[in-house]
């Protein structure tokens, strides 16, 4: 009995090993440093819950055609007797509020596989649409011309996600993760991996593609997923030659006796062991190949391998490459990801369109150069053809989500494009089809945004974060090596760590904006981890990893305790003040204020130091005086550091001040050096008043709340104390004057470059001319250059 089992098993077993490999590969499980993955984009593992999402094109994120996964399956809902109230009932379902509006006749184009619902009657009340009456589930009789859509009011239901994505909608089933396996073992050790064997990703192993009929096309498509902006040519011969060897080797095992029956000489057997080496170093002679998919028929502008027409190898197939090898494919690295390529040829990439706002690396708001001046793109229309045309332009993959609704943060000054409908293969935005912007069009709530594939690069196995009460906050730690490279972590010296150098570490674990960079950690002494390894790193905010910053060659820190360690707390989204400019340049004049007006000013140190030896309460200050209105644009609230508990009372004024410094006033001369300097403490943030659809939440009456709602503007009026620059000692002339919020770094942003203003100024000694006010980052490099021929600072150190 019990041999019979046996024999059933093997027999079980036999069937299985025939079938199963003409799957898989039989390649070992990658390591992380040897694959360059792409997100898989599987589906999550059902829930009870219904899933609802919405689909087609062209749409905005909160308006599209209905689908619902059911059964492991997404499928449409037929538009006979819908209603406004089913569209209530699915806008909640998907997070909005509530709906403006349904569309029949598939206006969002026509969906695919099962018509779910089909005569589908809501009372508007329903948590769910499977709640309300219907046929019955895939019980219709429908096409999908006859598809239904819905128009979401865009307001969000507290605590669901952000929904303002347009990413590929793909058939998972068919490819759910690419990446490149390198031949030559030395190629897995440097990132990232350009060249390779393409190997898709299949239950739990990796098969590879055949290559008979393959394209360019095809190479650009896997290029673009893995993060890379443009192909290089294989050279196929090196890889037939391998093929051939492998045969060989396959068809003539080694023999250790030469024919005569005598041992090999030495020299052959060096040759031999040389041979050995080389073989060794080659993966694709040791590893047999089994293809999952026959032929692969991209167009180019696909976003990822599996919106490409593909066949599919059959299970019985007795040949399922024959005359073909695996598919190679040669990637070009965008010139952020050069250093290790040993590429001598450079990507040329775009210098009139560039993101901005974004977190990590490859994703932010479009904003592209016209006139001088850098401008937004609306998101009518904005597809995921269209933002892969900008993320390959700016030396980067293609385009992983297509983002809308100002997703990463509304834009100051012009929009200039609408409706930008790209193909895919172009070359720039600005080759693209679209609509000149007029302001009834659009305006900066529908400022497009992108996420794009970038390379993997492996940042974040060198760094880690402990101890915090979450993934996004904890004490930062580094890998580091000894002289006998063995790997430790330790501790980096929290002397001279800030919020620039807390967004690096943010960035490099893919955690979002830096909210905080902290320099002691006492609170979070969870690990066993106590040596410092790393001090005096000094970073500028925009590196990609903590290694590229500068640090001391040995460590010198003064606190070497491990509660002084530093540490970080990271978040998903940031504020972003910008200035309005052209406020200052229309508000601008000269005051003579008397001495007995200035007493308060004189305490808080708003006036230039000459003032104290001035013959007070007589005599008079002359000041340059103007408004200055200060705008969230960004993603959360503005909020001061210190809690209310530690802001300064200034009995004079009869304020709190929540921030010592909130904006620096300077006025500088043509080589650099400032003439005038002032300085406002933060005495109140609130918000003034706000853009429609938006509600003010601060206001400094009786002790509360200080900061500034995203949406809403902060306005300090000319004829306040301290809104102004004291030039009674200016002589006449041109000079520049120049305003940075939030100079210290104090409270965490998402974009610091748009921080500073600064303008043109002429001054005859009793009136004053300001013209080409602009932020920071508006102008291209060379009207920059125009507007001041030297270099301008904005760190508030005196020449």
């Amino acid at each position: 009995m019990e041999k019979s089992k046996h024999k059933q098993r093997l027999a079980v077993s036999l069937l299985f090993g025939l079938w199963f490999p003409c799957c898989l590969t039989q390649t070992t499980p990658p390591s992380r440093a040897n694959m360059a993955p792409t997100p898989s984009g599987s589906p999550q593992a059902r829930t009870e819950q219904l899933k609802v999402r919405l689909a087609g094109y062209p749409r905005k994120h909160n308006e599209g055609r209905i689908e619902l996964f059911y059964k492991g399956e997404w499928g449409t809902i037929c538009d006979d007797d819908f209603s406004i109230a089913n569209a209530n009932v699915l806008c909640r379902q998907l997070g909005f509020v509530s709906a403006t509006g349904w569309t029949h006749s598939a206006k969002y184009g026509k969906g695919q596989g099962k018509i779910w619902l089909d005569n589908v009657l809501c009372n508007g009340g329903e948590k769910s649409i499977e709640f309300c009456k219907s046929r019955g589930w895939g019980n219709s009789d429908c096409t999908h011309d006859e598809d239904a859509g819905v128009i979401c009011k865009d307001e969000r239901i507290p605590g669901f996600v952000d929904s303002n994505i347009i990413d590929a909608q793909l058939n998972e089933k068919k490819v759910e993760e690419v990446r490149l396996r390198p031949v030559v073992v030395t190629a897995k050790k440097k990132l990232p991996i350009t060249e390779g064997v393409v190997e898709v990703k299949h239950k739990d192993g990796w098969a590879q593609v055949c290559d008979l009929g393959w394209t360019i096309k095809n190479t650009h498509v896997i290029c673009g997923m893995l993060g890379f902006p443009h192909e290089r040519k294989v050279n196929k011969n090196f890889y037939k030659h391998l093929k051939k060897r492998a045969a060989e080797k396959v068809s003539n095992p080694k023999v250790n006796v030469s024919a005569g029956g005598r041992q090999p000489s030495k020299a052959k057997a060096n040759s031999m062991s040389k041979q050995s080496n080389r073989g060794k170093r080659l993966y694709l002679e040791r590893q047999k190949n089994y293809y999952l998919i026959h032929s692969v028929a991209c167009t180019g502008t696909e976003v990822h391998l599996a919106a490409c027409p593909m066949e599919f190898n059959k299970p019985n197939a007795t040949s399922s490459c024959a005359g073909g090898m695996p598919a190679v494919v040669s990637c070009m690295p965008g010139p952020l990801f050069m250093q290790n390529s040993g590429l001598k040829k450079k990507v040329k990439i775009s210098s009139n369109v560039r993101l901005k706002g974004g977190a990590r690396l490859g994703e932010g708001r479009i904003e592209v150069l016209k006139n001088n001046e850098w401008g937004t793109v609306c998101d009518d229309r904005w597809s995921l053809l269209s933002a892969s045309v900008v993320c390959r332009e700016l030396g980067f993959g293609s385009a992983k989500e297509a983002l809308t609704g100002a997703r990463m943060g509304q834009g100051m000054g012009p929009i200039y494009m609408n409706e930008v409908k790209c193909l895919g293969n172009e070359k720039s935005i600005w080759n693209c089809p679209f609509k000149n912007i007029t302001t009834e069009d659009c305006q900066h709530m529908e400022d497009a945004a992108v996420r794009c594939n970038i390379p993997y690069m492996g940042f974040e196995n060198s760094i880690r974060i402990t101890g915090g009460r979450s993934r996004f906050e904890g004490r930062v730690e580094v890998l580091s090596f000894d002289s006998n490279r063995t790997e430790s972590w330790g501790l980096i010296c929290g002397e001279t760590w800030t919020t620039r150098e807390a967004m690096v570490v943010c960035r490099q674990l893919g955690l979002g904006y830096a909210n905080q960079g902290l320099q002691e950690t006492w609170y979070w002494d969870s690990s066993n981890v106590t040596e410092m390894v790393m001090s005096g790193v000094k970073c500028t905010g925009n590196e990609m990893a903590l290694s590229q910053c500068q640090h001391h060659k040995t460590v010198n820190c003064q606190k070497a305790a491990a509660k002084f360690a530093a540490g970080v707390i990271c978040s998903e989204t940031a504020s972003d003040l910008v200035l309005n400019a052209s406020l200052v340049e229309q508000t601008v004049y000269i005051e003579d204020r008397p001495l007995h007006m200035l007493y308060c000013a004189a305490e808080e140190n708003c006036l230039s130091k000459s003032a104290a030896k001035a013959n007070w309460p007589y005599g008079h200050r002359r000041l340059l005086r103007f408004s200055s209105q200060i705008h969230n644009i960004g993603r959360a609230d503005f909020k001061p550091k210190a809690g209310r508990h530690s802001w300064v009372w200034h009995a004079c004024h009869g304020h709190y001040h929540s921030m010592d410094i909130f904006t620096h006033y300077d006025l500088l001369n043509a080589n650099g050096s400032k003439v005038a300097e002032g300085h406002k403490a933060s005495f109140c943030l609130e918000d003034t008043d706000c853009q429609e659809g938006v509600s003010k939440r601060y206001e400094c009456a009786n002790f509360g709340d200080q900061g500034i709602t995203v949406g809403c503007w902060d306005l300090y009026r000319h004829d306040i104390d301290c809104q102004w620059l004291d030039v009674t000692d200016v002589k006449p002339g041109n000079y520049i004057m120049q305003i940075v919020i939030n100079p210290n770094y104090e409270v965490a942003e998402s974009d610091f470059t748009n921080n500073g203003m600064k303008c043109n100024c002429k001054y005859d000694g009793h009136r004053i001319w300001l013209h080409n006010c602009h932020t920071g980052d508006a102008f291209s490099e060379e009207a920059e250059k125009r507007f001041e021929k030297y270099p301008g600072q904005i760190n508030n150190k005196i020449s």
